[in-house]
Formats: structure tokens, sequence, C-alpha cells
């Protein structure tokens, strides 16, 4: 007698079947986990590596940050900082390899999202949390229409028929501002504003308790941009989330972010509440990001750029990664790694020069 083997649809009706299953535990998991913590995003002494047989690239280095629910992070910092890999790593979507997360707690939803197998991580993404990328035109796929880019993701966390799921993805591109009727439509039919707001859509589908949002208006003209970030808060706000903002604008962190991490080389060097990172500004390179920017009341100002590069990451410095381009730094800055001084209950800086109590950088408090 020959042996049977499940055809094509029977092992794609078991892994739906299976999916099912996999979202319906991890569904009563997170609302258990919701319930009993009250941050959104726990983070402890992460580190992330890129390893190839020539290098190790040090792109993340032991970060810690929480984010509480309904609270929107700011994370700044120049291109190669760590910004973007660091905010990966929440979603275990570091590519492996070359990309290894070495160590850290990470907790979504009080999930432990290290501990999650990639099905359960299926589960997760999306629907608890979710990623608008920085490219909109990387990120669709250019062979499927964007209302069945949509509609995916709402079918693989809703137990609902596609028609139905098409239903609600032609209310998600009416409710980010295009007109329904061009759910059939391909990505290189829209501009790069309503790329961006197709990317806010499928994000935003199954409304996630946490958003990230990796430079999502960097290629857009100033009027589109403010409209996209009218629009991230509108909907944020619509959904009682979190989101974190990945930028190197600081104008968009003062108009969206309650609090802010400033990156560099890897390592969270200020971490603070808006208002102290902005007004009591205690860092060296925080104090260069706000320099380099241009004065509106002194139109012929020269600007004041930060000296120098960022450090290779394979290659980073024995002490302070800052230090070479600090105007402050001492011996103790380039031999020894940056003590944390904590200059309130919220407000923490990675900075040796504190060691000395009168130490103060020449940018005053602003009230």
């Amino acid at each position: 007698m020959a042996r049977w083997t499940p055809s094509s649809s029977d092992k794609e009706e078991q892994s739906v079947f299976k999916h099912k299953q996999n979202r319906q535990r991890i569904v009563q998991a997170l609302e258990e986990k919701r319930a009993s913590t009250s941050n959104a995003v726990f983070v402890e002494h992460l580190t992330v590596q890129y390893v190839t047989s020539k290098e190790t690239v040090a792109a993340v280095n032991d970060i810690s940050f929480t984010l509480p629910k309904k609270r929107t992070l700011g994370v700044v910092g120049e291109t190669g900082a760590g910004k973007t890999t660091a905010m990966l790593s929440l979603m275990n979507m570091v590519p492996d390899p070359p990309g290894r997360i070495v160590s850290g707690d990470i907790q979504v939803g009080g999930l432990d999202m290290r501990s999650l197998s990639p099905s359960e991580l299926q589960c997760v993404r999306g629907q608890e949390i979710a990623m608008i990328f920085q490219d909109p035109m990387t990120s669709l796929n250019p062979v499927v229409t964007v209302g069945e880019q949509i509609a995916e993701s709402v079918l693989l966390h809703q137990d609902i028929s596609k028609q139905a799921a098409m239903v609600q993805a032609k209310a998600m591109l009416a409710k980010v501002g295009i007109d329904p009727d061009r759910a059939g439509e391909y990505p290189h039919q829209f501009s790069g504003g309503m790329r961006q707001r197709v990317g806010i859509a499928i994000a935003l589908a199954c409304k996630p308790s946490v958003l990230i949002a990796d430079e999502p208006t960097s290629a857009l003209d100033v009027t589109i941009q403010a409209q996209i970030l009218h629009l991230m808060r509108e909907l944020k706000e619509e959904n009682g989330a979190s989101m974190i903002l990945i930028t190197h604008d600081l104008g968009v962190v003062a108009e969206l972010c309650d609090d802010v991490a400033v990156m560099y080389a890897g390592h969270i060097v200020e971490y603070g509440m808006l208002e102290e990172v902005f007004n009591h500004t205690r860092h060296p390179y925080t104090e260069g990001l706000f320099n380099s920017l241009p004065n509106i009341r002194n139109r012929v100002a020269l600007l004041q750029p930060i000296p120098g590069l960022m450090p290779d990451p394979s290659k980073l410095p024995r002490g302070c990664a800052f230090a070479p381009r600090c105007s402050y730094a001492t011996d103790a800055c380039r031999e020894q790694a940056p003590d944390v001084h904590h200059f309130s209950d919220t407000h923490t800086v990675a900075c040796t020069a504190y060691r000395d109590a009168s130490f103060a950088i020449k940018r005053r408090d602003i009230e």
C-alpha cells in the first residue's frame, strides 16, 4: 500500500491551524503580561554585534532603557550610532548572520522576546509591536497591491476572511488619507509621501501596543513631513500606543517625544525626559548636536559642526568613544569607560568629566 503524504493544501491547512493555536496562546499570554507590567518596553544591558570573517562590529554596546505605556521615546544620533540595530533587536529582527544579540534582556509587553520561537515571534510582530521602515519603496513589495499588503498583516493576526481583511485594509487607507479605491494599485503608482502612509497603514493595521518609526519623514519634503507627523500622533493617541521614533531631526523630537535617548557609537550617552535633555543638556555630544543647528535669530551666524567623524565601530577607542572629538576630554576620558551620572531620577549621562563636581559644559540651561 502506498504511503500517504500530505498534499500542499493539507500542509497549508496544518500550518494555518498551528499559527492560529500559537496566536491564541500568545494573545492570552500578552493579556496576562500586559496587565502585570507598567512598561511597554524594557531593555537591559543589550549588546549587538555583526560578526564577519574579517572583523567584529560593535553596533550596540550595553544599553538599557524603559518605555512606559503611552509615551514616545525619541532616539537621536549620527548615522552609524546603532539606533536602527537597537530597535530591530526589540523585534528580534537583527539579520543573522552576520548580526547576533550577544546579551541583554528584551521585554515587550512583558514578553521575553529572546525566548520566543519564530512562529511565536510572527504572532507578536504586527500585533504587539510593529515598525514603520525608513524607505517605503524598499520595504513595500513592488509586485503586490497595497491593499493586499495591508490585508496580509490583518489575516496573520485575525481569524477573518480575505474579503473582510480587504475591507479593513481599505478602511486603513482611508484613515491615513488615501482613497480606498486605490487599494488595487501598486507601490510605484504612489508618491513618496503616500507610500509612507501605506507603510504606516500596514504597521497600524492590527493596532500594536508599541510602534517603532525609523526616520519616517527623512525622505519627504517639509509640507508632507508635517502631515505625516500629525497623522502618526493622531493614530498613536487613538490606539493608546507607545512609540519609539528614530530620527536625526531634533525639531521632530521636540514635536512628538516625551523622552529622549541620545546614542553615540552604540552607547546611550544621555537619556531623560524631553525637557531635561533639551533644556538641561549635560553631555558634550548632545551639546554638539544642538550647536550644529542653524540659528533662526541670526541667519548669518556660521554653523558649529562637531569636529571629526564617528569612530569605526569595529575599532572603538579604549575609553570614551566621543573623546577624540570632545573639547572637554581628559586623559581619564581616553583611557577609561565613561561613568554614568544621575542628575535626576530620569536624567542620566555617561561622561567621565563629571567626576569633577565643578565640571559644566558651555551650553547653559534654558528655562
